[in-house]
């Protein structure tokens, strides 16, 4: 990767340089495709700034970046220019003029939703995958990511419901496998010895009891994974990502921490103050009943005493 400046993240593309929850999400949708993207020619549509289609490139024969915006295929172009196998164009991913069959796995994340032609938008990734290539494609759940939160994303156009999602994926594609994620807070137990095909989760009431032997939350985003073939024997049933420094977790330790000081400090000065009507009340039991009552008393008083 070059030293060319980070794009300017607007709210609408993510950039490398983003960090916490937004972070985890993006890059952990590449990482899952990547895991399938072996040997492949991949088309990476709606690329944006380019960090995801480098990552493909690792391990891919080949990887096309398309993105509609011309500024942002040119930065990508000039930071990651040294990569191999690596190529970015300037096309509208609704509208891909690219030969049939001319790639095995195609990735868009987080593209739907931005866009009023979707019906063309997976026409298209059909038109061009080979007759046994594999689409991954992401969108956010309407219920949760918005219904549920009042929460409403000024670069949307059309959010989908679970069954809108499989109703424009299903007329183009025999297989489709919905994955579910979410950014959840984990304790993992893991073998030291090497790895294992065997996987359990729990999922409990806040209290500790009422286990679930599932991962039993909502959705924030569906991953949706589309053939006309079975689907690739290397798809896993759960898929983790982190950081090795842990940033979420760090963050979530340091606002604890600033949250903890602060509430000290609330109960130092409400001590203060409980201290200082105190003192106003003893004041006013002693002092003649005419002075007591004066508004001017108590602030005379304590200027007196300074």
């Amino acid at each position: 990767m070059s030293e060319s400046p980070a794009l300017a993240f607007t709210g609408e593309r993510f950039t490398p340089e983003c960090v916490r929850e937004i972070w985890y999400e993006h890059w952990h949708r590449y990482a899952f495709a990547s895991g399938i993207a072996t040997g492949k020619r991949v088309l990476d549509a709606a690329c944006g700034e380019g960090y995801g289609s480098a990552l493909l490139s690792r391990v891919a024969t080949g990887v096309v970046g398309v993105d509609i915006d011309a500024a942002t295929v040119a930065h990508a172009r000039a930071r990651y220019a040294a990569l191999p196998r690596l190529r970015f164009e300037q096309r509208d991913a609704a509208a891909l003029d690219f030969a049939p069959a001319s790639f095995d796995l195609v990735v868009s994340f987080e593209t739907l939703e931005h866009l009023k032609a979707q019906e063309e938008l997976v026409r298209g990734f059909a038109r061009v995958l080979a007759a046994d290539g594999t689409l991954v494609i992401s969108s956010p759940d309407k219920r949760t990511y918005s219904d549920a939160t009042g929460f409403s994303n000024e670069f949307h156009v059309r959010e989908l419901y679970r069954e809108e999602l499989l109703a424009l994926l299903q007329p183009h594609f025999r297989n489709v496998r919905l994955y579910h994620q979410k950014l959840l807070f984990q304790s993992v137990i893991w073998s030291g010895e090497g790895a294992s095909d065997r996987a359990e989760a729990w999922t409990a009431a806040s209290e500790g009891g009422d286990l679930s032997r599932a991962l039993a939350y909502e959705p924030i985003y569906y991953v949706a994974v589309c053939s006309n073939e079975p689907l690739p024997a290397a798809l896993p049933n759960v898929s983790l990502f982190g950081d090795r420094q842990e940033s979420v977790y760090a963050h979530y330790n340091h606002e604890i921490r600033k949250n903890m000081s602060a509430g000290a400090r609330i109960a130092e000065l409400e001590a203060e103050v409980e201290k200082l009507r105190d003192e106003l009340q003893s004041a006013r039991t002693h002092a003649p009943a005419h002075v007591a009552r004066s508004p001017f008393f108590w602030l005379k008083r304590n200027r007196s005493t300074k």
